[in-house]
């Protein structure tokens, strides 16, 4: 019979405890989430600074609406490119210091239709052994050759770049990892780079928003990132991505990154909304200070003898080992009303499936202190 394997493989996912299923939110407010009308303590949503709902962000999404409707209607090279998405374009170039910015409609597609245009046979990648699906997908999609660098492991990565043999060589890292909550030394990447003659691809999709002093990520570091991948729907609380580069880069994958040119152009009204989302980023400085303030909180309070793992961002990963370990925990804390997702292999290496804990501007200290001492309780 065709197609047989769809079966066996959901049942091979079933018993090793990774069948992924799907629950349907009835609603989130701050901090909170409805699900099966009960109300759960969320923690694991990307909404870091606590912008979900804001005010002035959806008066913005409306008057974008009423300005120039709720779709583009378009691939952004037929009619798609609004003035919408040209302001936000230059919002985030200034917010950056970058000279070019192209918008997409989700990050994976950015990462992807990058590495994609730019994986030539004559085009080496230098992958981090922790780089998200889309940065792997896309650089494997190509002609380039791909290397992979243990994690944070920059002894590794010039050892491996002494040995290069082809002229366009991209090392490509996350500025924030997704599910480790650590961080790149963007500096140290930068350095490298410029050593062998290569340039640096930092996807900041968990970084835009909280590190810097008006939110700028990664290039609140170090401004000379090559390429400079976020994306709208996490902190920033819209939707969409973009890919920050200079004027040439910008040029080539206009003409040639295929998720670009035939994908309709994001919602300009979207667009306005994330326009303003960004100004207000910008100037409330508070909101990432508590963030910092409350992540201290949570590992002070934490059991020391649970693992957690160091981090100095929003994300805050609790290693459990077992997935259906890792799957009882997080059940026992949704009866205590917390919602805390199990993050389970292939998303994380086999044997480090975890409670992935992200911290939001939403959350106030009683939050943080019934989370703690409610893991405490349930793990031990």
């Amino acid at each position: 019979m065709a197609f047989e394997f769809i079966a066996e493989q959901l049942a091979q996912q079933k018993l090793a405890h990774r069948l992924r299923q799907r629950q349907c939110i009835a609603e989130q407010q701050g901090a909170k989430l409805f699900y099966q009308n009960k109300e759960y303590l969320n923690f694991s949503s990307n909404d870091y600074l606590g912008l979900n709902q804001h005010p002035e962000i959806n008066d913005a999404f409306h008057e974008g609406i009423r300005k120039f409707g709720a779709s583009s209607c378009s691939s952004s090279l037929v009619t798609g490119f609004s003035y919408a998405h040209q302001v936000l374009e230059n919002t985030v170039c200034e917010w950056l210091n970058k000279p070019r910015c192209l918008l997409f409609n989700s990050g994976f597609s950015a990462n992807h239709g990058v590495l994609h245009a730019l994986a030539t046979d004559q085009t080496q990648f230098w992958l981090d052994k922790l780089s998200h699906a889309s940065l792997i997908d896309g650089a494997f999609s190509g002609k380039a050759k791909v290397k992979r660098f243990l994690h944070n492991n920059y002894d590794q990565l010039e050892q491996l770049l002494m040995q290069k043999k082809l002229p366009n060589n991209l090392i490509v890292s996350e500025g924030v990892f997704s599910m480790d909550g650590d961080r790149a030394d963007v500096n140290a990447l930068q350095n490298i780079a410029k050593k062998y003659d290569s340039w640096l691809y930092l996807d900041d999709a968990h970084s835009l928003g909280v590190i810097g002093d008006k939110g700028q990520g990664s290039t609140s570091i170090n401004p000379d990132i090559d390429i400079v991948m976020a994306t709208f729907g996490k902190a920033v609380a819209t939707s969409g991505a973009f890919i920050a580069c200079n004027e040439e880069l910008h040029d080539f994958l206009i003409n040639f990154s295929r998720h670009y040119i035939y994908s309709t152009a994001m919602s300009p009204a979207n667009a306005w909304a994330t326009n303003k989302s960004i100004e207000i980023i910008q100037r409330e400085h508070w909101r990432r200070e508590k963030i910092a303030e409350l992540s201290a909180l949570f590992s002070s309070t934490l059991d020391p003898e649970i693992e957690l793992i160091p981090t100095s961002s929003s994300i805050n990963a609790i290693v459990i080992g077992d997935e259906l370990k890792a799957l009882e925990i997080a059940q026992k804390l949704k009866a205590k009303g917390i919602w805390l997702t199990a993050i389970r292999p292939p998303t994380v290496p086999n044997g480090t499936s975890r409670l992935r804990v992200t911290i939001s501007a939403s959350h106030n200290l009683q939050d943080i202190k019934s989370l703690a001492e409610n893991i405490n309780k349930v793990i031990h």
